[in-house]
């Protein structure tokens, strides 16, 4: 993974991140507990409750792998700067050749949403795959999920301060 892809998280983003995956990690045995009162209760295939407790703990799980995963590669502190737009950059574009119609947001993954008041796209969308790497006043088109092109300017980019 190259420090351009990366996902880049604050030091508050990354402990609110590990806190929460802490408290899943602790919520394990009074899971397995609840699954295990449930299933007491008789019939499995006529038990809501042991199959919402079930539910539950595969939300959970997944969860934890999510987090684990993230928590593994994430890279703490502020993204490198660079003269492209990145992941962990805060962008500002305009839309057609309409230099009113302006966007502000951060290019990067949800879990930092929680940090900013700015809109977060994904790298991965459309419009993240189109504008990462490209460079101030540069114009670049994507295909938006409606079918339809749509073009947009770099107006500025700067990394992102969490």
């Amino acid at each position: 993974m190259s420090t351009t892809d990366a996902t880049w998280l604050s030091q508050d983003a990354y402990d609110r991140l590990q806190a929460e995956l802490n408290e899943l990690i602790a919520a394990r045995p009074a899971m397995a507990a609840e699954i295990n009162a449930r299933r007491e209760e008789g019939d499995l295939r006529e038990n809501g409750g042991y199959h919402a407790a079930r539910e539950e703990q595969g939300k959970a799980e997944g969860r934890i792998r999510q987090l684990q995963e993230l928590l593994r590669v994430a890279r703490v502190g502020e993204a490198p700067k660079g003269d492209a737009v990145s992941v962990g950059s805060v962008v500002t574009i305009y839309f057609d050749d309409d230099t009113e119609d302006t966007e502000t947001f951060l290019l990067g993954s949800r879990e930092i949403a929680a940090t900013t008041d700015l809109t977060v796209y994904s790298p991965e969308s459309a419009l993240g795959q189109a504008i990462t790497g490209a460079r101030k006043g540069q114009t670049v088109t994507y295909t938006a999920p409606s079918g339809h092109d749509i073009k947009v300017t770099i107006v500025s980019f700067e990394a992102f301060g969490g």
